[in-house]
């Protein structure tokens, strides 16, 4: 998000086993205008008056404003304005899975006073992986919740969250993969979609915003095609990617236009990098024309942190201080992370490169939103949310939610002779060792805030096994070094050994990208040298975000059960412990394709997601990727097996009269056309394990023979289902053709092909259709 967010991810993980209730000390009023009874002359301005459209209101507002007093509001930082009663407004507030702040850097949210903590839930990769769009939105509308409370209490200056992240996790070394939900456009879509409805405090559903309230605003990042840090001397801030308009049209673009489309998003941030020659901040074509004319984006848009600031001195793109202003401003920006603005908008007026318009477009939409949050309607203890409180925040239910997404997050991908789970009874002895066992911060991945209280992986597993051991194995996860005596003992003397692997913060993040997709250091020798020495076949848990080429492992009969963690949050040891030891089925699939280490050979600056074969270029993700593969976008174990099979399909033959090039143009079908030709596929799924379980239904679509440009095959469907042992029940998917048959075309059209096409579910159950 910034240049400080390694400042901002390391103060957040200081204070774990925080309460957030504390002391009876008297609370202030949080910041909000049109108070008649501290200043009775805001009685009479219009954009005081409730009774008014909203729009109205902030043309008022912004007309009573001097030249000033306007350029002030243009930043993140808005200054207070006394003579209207406008307090200082703080745009910056994170929220990616848990509401964030800290002490160093000025944002909406700091937790210095009695409130010093929030639910931390799962990072979002780890999330996705639970494949359950209502679990999503019950997340957001806690962060929300939580947020609203806090700002209640007045302790915080803003409501505006800067999250969630949308961007596809395209490249398996990228630093902030973790924060989005991986690597499918759909998948991302439907994620942004539920996200933004929950954190809004919309219905799941959506339209159920009554005169456009917000419960808080959502902002969906970073607009457009940005997944790269700093790569082999490419850095985020000057690369140029280049990208196909088919790429463009089924891969960059979807989540955004669904986040702006259904979830009706009130934020929008553009990126830092420049896609095909023009930076995402200054590109009219893609924030007015795009965003505001084609998606009908109403709401604010903003810069991503300091990227104002390099579009004439860094990236070469405006001529002088003043031409950037004038290329953001009329590029359809809003409001600039940094000072960028202030400091050169008036001279960008003098010399005549911007007009006061073009700063009053930009006012009337940041003072829409705030109107929208209830900020310019007198005390908000009197107005709806206005009942929340401090109770509201780390509550019981909330800290439950943030246990059941990490045991449905984390994902079994291997369980060799049905090891797992352990026996609670006959276990007498247990040794954990790894870097990661106990330590907290490594629960919570980036952009989290401090947590209700943690429970680490060797805390969770103690509460199973009275005699349980413990042992780094080596001092961090570099691992430069290892215990060899003291594990390979330690490991010959217990029942069972869990190893707790993986990676943190210190090798992907924000400005970081990974070198490889290897374990650190010596941590693959520790784990072999102990898999080797134990009684019986080991457990290794790996904590990562990006995919870590774990083939000796999966490989090695020796290593008994793996499971991917991702970074689960506050109550992710519990969760491990829970699925260890058979209180919980586990039922994630993973959100992203792990790639065989030699993947790196592909530079992260190829943007394009096709194969070419010519050239030896594999593709990316498993729309596109024609390589080897570690494990499979979608693969996930359970204790339990299930079997699927399909119950009905509405159509077997769709017939749109593609001409000779043998595809049709989704907008020649028209809407009228694509409404009438959705159906229903009905899928039964049965349980046929011993065991209760949540299994994620995914449905997909492939074709018969790909042709150039055409994907593997791709996501149409996804829904989770609870069944006990030896139940079955029905799961129904609503298919549009127009959009889950549909791909891009070279000239970034979205087109049918014909022919026959097949849906899958499950272990390649297949059901034909015939399209004409």
């Amino acid at each position: 998000m910034s240049l400080i967010a390694a400042i901002f991810m390391c103060s957040m993980m200081l204070n774990a086993n925080i309460n957030a209730q504390s002391t009876n000390s008297k609370q202030p009023l949080p910041p909000f205008s049109c108070d008649s009874i501290t200043n009775p002359s805001t009685k009479s301005y219009p954009f005081c008056n409730v009774d008014l459209p909203i729009k109205k209101r902030a043309h008022d507002l912004v007309s009573r404003l001097t030249l000033d007093e306007k350029i002030s509001q243009l930043v993140n930082k808005a200054s207070a304005i006394p003579r209207l009663g406008i307090p200082y407004y703080q745009w910056w507030s994170e929220a990616l899975h848990g509401v964030a702040g800290t002490l160093i850097v000025d944002t909406g949210f700091f937790f210095n006073g009695t409130i010093r903590a929030a639910t931390s839930f799962p990072q979002v990769i780890l999330t996705a992986a639970t494949f359950d769009a209502h679990l999503w939105y019950r997340i957001a509308k806690v962060i929300g919740t939580e947020g609203r409370a806090i700002y209640n209490e007045g302790e915080a200056q803003g409501m505006t969250f800067w999250s969630p992240n949308i961007n596809i996790f395209r490249d398996p070394r990228w630093g902030r993969g973790q924060e989005t939900p991986g690597e499918d456009p759909f998948m991302t879509s439907k994620y942004a979609v539920s996200f933004v409805r929950g954190i809004q405090g919309d219905s799941f559903e959506g339209g159920d915003l009554k005169d456009g309230r917000l419960l808080a605003s959502a902002c969906c990042k970073h607009l457009t095609a940005y997944d790269l840090e700093s790569w082999n001397g490419n850095s985020r801030f000057t690369f140029d990617a280049h990208v196909t308009k088919q790429d463009m049209a089924d891969t960059y673009q979807p989540p955004f236009k669904s986040c702006v489309e259904q979830g009706r998003a009130s934020g929008i941030m553009c990126a830092y990098n420049l896609v095909n020659g023009v930076p995402n901040c200054a590109d009219h074509d893609l924030l007015t024309k795009t965003a505001r004319r084609e998606w009908g984006f109403q709401g604010y848009i903003t810069s991503d942190c300091g990227a104002v600031s390099l579009l004439y001195g860094t990236q070469n793109y405006s001529k002088s201080h003043e031409d950037a202003v004038a290329d953001v401003l009329k590029a359809g920006l809003d409001v600039d992370c940094g000072n960028y603005l202030t400091n050169h908008t008036k001279s960008a007026i003098e010399k005549g490169k911007v007009s006061e318009h073009d700063i009053d477009r930009a006012l009337r939409n940041l003072f829409t939103i705030r109107m929208r949050l209830g900020l310019f309607n007198g005390n908000p203890s009197e107005h709806v949310y206005g009942n929340l409180s401090r109770n509201d925040v780390c509550s019981r239910e909330h800290q439950d939610l943030a246990l059941e997404v990490a045991r449905d997050g984390i994902v079994l991908l291997k369980n060799s002779a049905n090891l797992l789970p352990l026996s609670k009874s006959k276990t007498k002895s247990l040794a954990v060792i790894g870097p990661n066992s106990n330590v907290s911060e490594t629960l919570l991945g980036s952009y989290a805030g401090p947590p209700c209280k943690t429970i680490t992986p060797l805390q969770g597993l103690m509460n199973y096994v009275k005699k349980t051991e413990f042992h780094q194995g080596c001092e961090t996860v570099n691992c430069t070094s290892i215990a060899s005596r003291e594990t390979m003992r330690l490991a010959r003397s217990v029942d069972y050994v869990v190893l707790v692997m993986g990676i943190n913060q210190d090798f992907e993040r924000e400005d970081l990208d990974r070198e490889d997709l290897v374990l650190p250091g010596q941590q693959q020798s520790l784990i072999m040298s102990v898999a080797k020495a134990a009684k019986n076949p080991v457990i290794l848990v790996l904590l990562c975000g990006g995919p870590v080429d774990i083939s000796f492992a999966k490989n090695n009969p020796k290593i008994g059960g793996i499971l991917w963690a991702g970074y689960p949050g506050e109550a992710g040891g519990k969760a491990i412990a829970e699925i260890i030891f058979g209180d919980h089925n586990p039922g994630g699939r993973l959100p992203v394709t792990w790639y065989p280490k030699d993947f790196i050979k592909i530079p992260m600056t190829d943007m394009r997601m096709r194969p070419d074969r010519a050239s030896g270029y594999p593709g990316r993700t498993y729309r596109f990727y024609q390589g080897e593969k570690v494990y499979e976008f979608g693969y996930g174990l359970s204790y339990s097996n299930y079997s699927y099979k399909f119950v009905s399909v509405g159509q077997s033959k769709l017939d749109f009269k593609p001409e000779n090039s043998g595809d049709v143009s989704v907008s020649d079908i028209g809407f009228e056309a694509c409404e009438s030709s959705k159906f229903s596929v009905i899928v039964s799924v049965e349980n046929e394990g011993e065991m209760a379980g949540k299994n994620s239904v995914l449905l997909f679509v492939k074709r018969d023979n790909t042709l150039k440009g055409s994907p593997v095959k791709q996501l149409v469907g996804f829904q989770t289902v609870r069944l006990n042992a030896k139940e079955k029940a029905n799961v129904e998917f609503e298919i549009n053709p127009c959009q889950h048959f549909a791909r891009a075309s070279e000239d970034g059209k979205m087109v049918i092909e014909s022919g026959t096409h097949h849906f899958i579910v499950g272990d390649q159950k297949e059901y034909p259709i015939s399209i004409n």
